[in-house]
């Protein structure tokens, strides 16, 4: 089935320019200035080579005259209006004057002049003096509705930047005319850019730009829009240009900047470039930078002007155009697009615009544009279509690059493109996007890229950087420069992320090393490295493996087993990943330059003493089968990180005296294990222990407090230790975070709890105390030796109230009572950013410290079925205890005693349908409510109405405020809930009550 594109309805405005027949259209009223004035301005614009429309040239006889104005009019690129006294006499006149504008609403690149020839601008704005006359007549013989479309277009028209007879060249016509004729060629010089159709998922960013472009300021400002590669910075770029050009005095559009710049005298072809544009294509001779600079300073100091400095790769590039923001004349505004993050820190620069990938629905549209020439997938491509669309990632070049090499093609090569694709990207893709590779500094950044696009992607930041700097690399300063490039990002949680097509792209780099995959630097298909161990032909060039059997599912994992000499070759592997891999023979010639051991489902009960570890850095062996790490002694005196997870048979740890410079040691489930060697005590550079889940371990070692360097301790789930000392925590002077959740504090010691939790360790950041059955008295009277304090969960614990110690801690962010379900209330909470009351079933009161804090942060809530009274948010309460002043307000004081309790069924309470309660009154952001039976409105009301809505204008009365707005509604339930909305229209805001 072969498809045809579909004609595109959706061809940009700005590109109108393309098919205009006339350069200018004469509007004038012909029995004024026919045969003078109009006259010589057509004479003279024809001499300057302008195409000019006027009716009694370009009007055949015995044709309408309105259809033809109207292609007359679509087809020129600007629109000099000629207002003479009886311009507006004219019926024909001002209905070409209607045209003319609704034209110019439709698109970005028609021009309007008005010339006002022998009549005051203000006069046309107003419709007084001679126009007044013609109005008079209008009138009488008119529709109303087409006198006030006239009206409304002379206003318009005469606030445009016009030209007045008397103002610019004294009353001498000649003069005037070639100033008009000059300022038609500068305004025709200055044409709207091409872009491509469907600016899909990009309009809200063109929306901010606009709205920051057309804001009326004398500030010089300058916006970035910045963003990886193909991601639609250029697009967005030009959009808004061609939005906004015209509404400056001068405007320059710089495209490939980089580009342009690495070519011979580069730099200074853009400033020439940027002053041709500028001064409306007179060309200037530049010699060297320093003297462009001076030109350019001369020419942006006099006028207002828009300059879009376009795939900006270096600050050499910014300087040459300009040094210092306050050299251009205010009100003019610099956008720059890049790639390049280290840009954003430059001072100047005011406002920035980062470009994010499209969404799912927005990408599928995307691409069935340029696939099927329509918004959506013809059906039978629907499933091919959609996993195209999820190999983009939402990245604009791509979609389009795809959907359009598909065009018109059958269902079976788009599957037959899509396998290929999983395997190798395409081609023109990844060239545009390597584009950011091929400017990085040197091969040292260029290999690290390589190395995390192939094995490190979504890993922590410093883990990374303790494995790579191990390989000679000063990765932290090399990420910063893989940042600055868009190639990977640092998410909220300090991982490494990367693109999808970014990581194709550095893999593709990676494969086209050799045809051989052992041949190539770095190998992270499973199959090839399945086939390079099976084979043993691995060779020094490998500095990285990867191999997870499970993910080679024609082999056994469980029954195929590799040998130990198949690394025998790979000299150079630093970086080996293993998965549910078996290996047999002897270690002695394993890979001896190892830096990162990974290897899950480890199937030995011990690690071979012969194996060469004492390069390496990193060793994770998670869902291990070791029962003892090593039989014997094992010296590892580069070892950082040792995590031994999940290992569910080990039952014993290494003596730690063999790895002095362990930082992290990680024994999260190990639940066999029920002894920890003493000498974990004496490793002073331990900056992280994890012990979570260690549910047969009764007694931690006593030199744990020795741990000066401890920064992290969890202990959570160890819910079979008999003893904590005091003192081990105490002593722990560089302690930020604690965790022993699930841990009974209150059983532990023969002392108090609160003496417990009183003798923290002052450097505390971070408290994690869920789950450790801790109720009101368990907690300290004050807390003010943990001032670090940022983050406490107190969670599941059956706490009654907000303890007190809490009160005193000024720099608390983040304070959780999930599952609290004994809390009743929090009151004089402290500032927080985050607040977490999920499932506290019994909370009723929220109070703050100080006012309104209850804006600034984020609350978590969820089931808070007795929540009633939250501080500057809502109360709730019967009715006979509001304040009388609001009853009386109302006008409900004579009511109360005959309202009858209503009967109300509330969802999750213990409430029966048929239970009568008072009435309630609800205080909501400053907002009184209240409801009850009855079919009658009480009291006297100024505005009325019978239906769904009312209208009115709240009255102006001198020395009195208004204290409020009181309605009342009278309604018959519903199956579904009809909201009250209030609208003010007057300061665009709208209040909903449901």
């Amino acid at each position: 089935m072969a498809l045809v594109k579909a004609a595109d309805p959706q061809t940009s405005s700005s590109n109108a320019s393309r098919y205009c027949r006339y350069h200018v259209f004469l509007s004038f009223r012909g029995q004024d200035t026919r045969k003078t004035f109009t006259d010589h301005l057509y004479t003279a614009l024809v001499s300057a080579g302008f195409h000019t429309f006027r009716d009694d040239d370009e009007v055949e006889r015995g044709e309408g005259i309105k259809p033809e104005l109207q292609k007359a009019i679509k087809h020129s690129r600007t629109s000099v209006i000629v207002f003479s006294k009886d311009y507006a006499s004219s019926r024909w006149c001002l209905d070409e004057l209607v045209m003319i504008l609704e034209r110019k609403r439709t698109s970005d690149d028609h021009v309007v002049l008005p010339v006002f020839y022998d009549v005051d601008p203000s006069h046309v704005r107003k419709q007084t003096g001679s126009l007044a006359k013609a109005f008079a007549r209008h009138q009488k013989t008119q529709p109303l509705q087409k006198v006030k479309a006239w009206r409304e277009a002379l206003a318009e028209v005469a606030d445009l930047a016009g030209m007045v007879l008397q103002n610019q060249a004294n009353g001498y016509e000649s003069k005037f005319i070639k100033k008009i004729v000059k300022v038609i060629g500068d305004k025709l010089s200055r044409t709207p850019l091409s872009v491509a159709p469907n600016l899909v998922g990009m309009h809200s960013g063109v929306e901010r730009i606009n709205f920051w472009l057309q804001r009326r300021s004398t500030d010089v400002g300058i916006l970035v829009i910045y963003g990886m590669s193909g991601i639609g910075k250029t697009t967005i770029a030009k959009t808004v240009y061609n939005s906004n050009f015209r509404i400056f005095e001068g405007s320059s559009f710089l495209e490939n900047i980089k580009e342009v710049s690495q070519q011979p005298n580069g730099l200074v072809q853009i400033q020439t470039q940027l002053l041709s544009d500028i001064l409306n294509g007179r060309k200037m001779k530049i010699s060297n930078i320093s003297e462009g600079l001076i030109k350019i300073e001369d020419a942006i100091s006099s006028k207002r002007v828009l300059l879009v400095l376009d795939d900006v790769d270096h600050m050499d590039q910014l300087d040459a155009v300009f040094q210092v923001r306050d050299r251009f004349y205010p009100g003019s505004k610099i956008i720059i697009t890049t790639r390049r993050a280290r840009l954003l820190k430059a001072h100047q620069i005011t406002e920035v615009y980062a470009v994010g990938t499209l969404t799912q629905k927005e990408s599928l549209e995307l691409f069935s544009w340029h696939a099927f020439g329509q918004d959506h997938p013809v059906e039978d491509y629907k499933e091919y279509s959609e996993k195209l669309v999820d190999h983009c990632g939402g990245l604009p070049l791509a979609l389009k690059v795809l959907g359009s090499s598909l065009l018109g093609e059958s269902v079976c090569l788009w599957k037959s493109a899509l396998e290929k694709l999983e395997v190798i990207p395409n081609g023109e893709i990844i060239n545009k996007l390597r584009v950011s590779y091929d400017c990085l500094q040197d091969d040292h950044d260029q290999k690290l890229f390589l190395h995390i696009a192939c094995f490190f992607i979504g890993m922590d930041k410093d883990y990374i950087a303790k494995i790579l700097d191990g390989c000679d690399f000063y990765t932290i300063v090399g990420i910063q420069n893989l940042i600055d490039r868009c190639l990977v990002i640092i998410d909220g949680w300090d991982k490494v992320q990367m693109h999808d097509l970014i990581r194709g792209m550095g893999r593709e780099i990676v494969r086209l090393e050799s045809k051989e995959p052992w041949k190539r630097s770095r190998v992270w298909h499973h199959k090839d490295s399945f086939k390079i161990l099976t084979e043993k032909n691995g060779t020094e060039t490998i500095e990285g493996l990867v191999l997870n059997m499970h993910m080679c599912p024609a082999i056994n994992s469980n029954e195929k087993v590799l040998e130990t000499n198949a690394f025998s070759r790979m000299r150079e592997l630093k970086l080996l990943h293993l998965s549910h891999v078996q290996l047999d023979g002897s270690y002695a010639e394993f890979c001896t330059e190892l830096r990162w051991l990974c290897w899950t489902k480890f199937p030995l009960d011990s690690i071979p003493v012969d194996f060469p570890l004492e390069s390496v850095i990193i060793l994770e062996m998670q869902y291990s089968g070791l029962r003892q790490v090593f039989k014997g002694t094992k010296y590892l005196p580069s070892l950082k990180i040792l995590d031994l997870s999940r290992s569910h048979s080990l039952t014993e740890t290494i003596d730690f005296s063999y790895c002095p410079n362990l930082e992290k040691l990680v024994l999260v489930d190990c639940t066999s294990l029920i002894y920890v060697h003493e000498s974990i005590g004496n490793l002073e550079r331990l900056i992280y222990l994890n012990m979570k889940d260690f549910q047969k371990i009764r007694m931690l070692p006593k030199n744990i407090c020795m741990l000066k360097s401890l920064e992290t301790f969890i202990i959570s789930g160890c819910s079979n230790l008999k003893e904590l000392s005091i003192e081990m925590l105490r002593n722990m002077d560089s302690l930020k975070v604690l965790e022993t959740d699930g841990i009974p504090i209150s059983e532990l010691w023969q002392e108090r709890s609160s003496s417990i939790l009183g003798s923290l360790p002052c450097s505390l950041v971070e408290l994690s105390l869920w789950g450790c059955n801790l109720s009101d008295d368990a907690f300290p009277m004050d807390f003010s030796h943990l001032s670090s304090l940022q983050r406490l969960n107190l969670g599941n614990n059956p706490i009654g109230c907000l303890p007190n110690c809490i009160k005193g801690l000024t720099r608390l962010h983040e304070l959780s009572f999930y599952k609290c379900t004994s809390l009743k209330s929090l009151l004089r909470l402290p500032k927080l950013s985050d607040l977490d009351i999920t499932e506290c079933i019994s909370l009723e009161k929220i109070t703050y410290q100080y006012p309104r804090l209850s804006w600034e942060g984020c609350t978590r809530l969820s089931c808070n079925y007795n929540l009633l009274d939250w501080e500057y948010r809502y109360k709730l309460q019967p009715i006979g205890s509001v304040d009388v002043e609001m009853i009386n307000l109302l006008g409900l004081c004579n009511l109360l005693e005959s309202i009858a309790p209503i009967r109300m069924y509330a969802l999750y309470r213990n409430l029966q349908e048929d239970d009568p309660i008072p009435i309630q009154g609800l205080y909501e952001y400053g907002i009184f409510s209240t409801f009850f039976g009855g079919n009658e409105v009480p009291g006297q009301f100024s505005h009325k109405s019978r239906g769904s809505s009312i209208s009115f204008t709240v009255p102006l009365r001198d020395n009195h405020r208004t204290r409020g707005l009181i309605v009342f509604v009278v309604y018959v339930n519903a199956d579904y809930d009809s909201p009250i909305i209030h609208h003010n229209y007057k300061v665009g805001m709208k209040w909903l009550f449901l």
